[in-house]
């Protein structure tokens, strides 16, 4: 093989021609050349331009706490933000998890590497809008592929002003957060910011004692009715025709946990999180949920307040942040955790029946049981950590779990609790 390698113009083009040929002395032979341009030219032949790349390249940095500067690819929408680092490790549903409102003020990492191939669609959302701080992910899928996407991630992501980056080790990254512990982070796609700047932000800001409910809970009532649809409803057992009347505390509320409750037979009322208790025991119900929410339960006394002066005298559920305000309204104390649980992959032991449960969680405090009055059982158990997981007092007529048993995304093992809280609500209807 013969290469003859001739440069016509270093700014213009190389020519490479090769003449192929099975024996020097043969007549058969092919010529082929092939032109690299280096910048674009005009049509007289002068440099009009250097050449547009055909891939995208870093134009994003994800600045620490610690001091460590991650460079990123961009999509979604641009700007500088500023957040809490914590990991997901579910394989799918994140369309699910960017619309969950306990995600306010957070970076959500995604373990998963590939994220994006199924695209969004409307059905899936939790809220109605997005309320993380930003998405970090390893690969961004370059096309989408799934019979209900209406758009890309990418789209998605930048009509609701939302910011994600992605080629960058999140590997290393979750590895830093298991160690260290949950950081803050800003997320920058402005080059007039310099890598100190962002690092100031970073170690100023905080999302301990945060008021973080105030921002996404409702601001007037309004009635549920929606069900889980029949194509998705996996659980119809043990249901009744009776109604229950619920008023539902919105602290961040999902959608889904309406439906379940809903398709479990309750005619919901959802209420902003500042409602005082007394007009919600004008409104008779048979009981009230506590739902899931976003930071610090210990940033909103007035929550803590409304869920001690209801406690004893009407049923009540707690789902995630419920689960925290009733303990400390209980007499209990709260802790922030090192990186927190956020997955759809968490082990738990229902200690009343010795089952364990796969379940999907997402919250960074816990309730310590060690702090809780007589009375009050500890129902179950994280096996990863063995944090309190679940609480009961059948005396004070309460229940409540520190993981999402409506599950989405995430498995279906915890769906029943939601037939337990009937169970609650129609012992009460008898005994009153």
């Amino acid at each position: 093989m013969d290469f003859a390698i001739t440069s016509q113009n270093p700014l213009s083009t190389t020519t490479i021609t090769s003449a192929l040929f099975s024996n020097k002395k043969s007549a058969n032979f092919r010529v082929f050349t092939v032109r690299c341009s280096s910048k674009t030219l005009s049509s007289d032949g002068t440099p009009s331009g250097l050449v547009e790349r055909p891939w995208k390249v870093a134009d994003a940095r994800l600045v620490l706490e610690d001091g460590s500067i991650w460079k990123a690819k961009s999509f979604g929408a641009s700007g500088t933000q500023v957040g809490e680092v914590v990991f997901n490790t579910s394989l799918t549903g994140y369309q699910e998890i960017l619309t969950d409102p306990s995600y306010a003020g957070q970076f959500v990492l995604m373990t998963n590497p590939h994220i994006g191939n199924t695209g969004v669609n409307f059905g899936d959302e939790e809220s109605m809008q997005c309320f993380l701080a930003g998405l970090v992910i390893r690969s961004l899928s370059i096309s989408t592929s799934n019979w209900r996407c209406k758009e890309t991630l990418d789209d998605y992501l930048a009509k609701r002003n939302i910011m994600g980056i992605y080629d960058v080790d999140t590997r290393a990254i979750t590895r830093r957060l298991r160690q260290d512990g949950s950081l803050i982070g800003v997320l920058s796609t402005e080059n007039s910011k310099s890598d100190e700047e962002l690092l100031k932000m970073s170690r100023t800001w905080d999302i301990v004692g945060v008021d973080l409910i105030s921002g996404v809970s409702c601001k007037s009532p309004y009635e549920w009715v929606d069900r889980t649809a029949s194509d998705w409803d996996f659980n119809d057992n043990g249901r009744n025709e009776e109604t229950f009347n619920v008023v539902a505390y919105d602290f961040g509320i999902k959608h889904n946990i309406l439906r379940r409750l809903a398709s479990y037979g309750c005619k919901i009322t959802v209420v902003p999180s500042t409602w005082p208790a007394s007009e919600t025991l004008k409104m008779k119900p048979d009981g009230v949920l506590f739902s899931n929410g976003p930071g610090d339960p210990s940033a909103v006394p007035y929550a803590v307040e409304a869920v001690k002066e209801l406690i004893g005298k009407v049923p009540v559920f707690g789902i995630c942040m419920g689960h925290q305000l009733l303990g400390q309204a209980l007499g209990g104390k709260t802790f922030k955790m090192k990186f927190g649980h956020h997955g759809g992959n968490h082990p738990v032991r229902n200690l009343r029946n010795g089952c364990v449960e796969i379940s999907a969680q997402n919250h960074n405090y816990a309730v310590d049981p060690e702090s809780l009055p007589e009375g009050v059982e500890v129902t179950h158990v994280n096996l990863n950590d063995g944090s309190c997981a679940g609480l009961a007092s059948f005396k004070m007529k309460l229940m409540s779990l520190q993981y999402h048993p409506e599950a989405s995304p995430g498995p279906h093992d915890s769906d029943p609790v939601f037939g337990e809280f009937i169970q609650l609500m129609k012992q009460e209807k008898v005994t009153a």
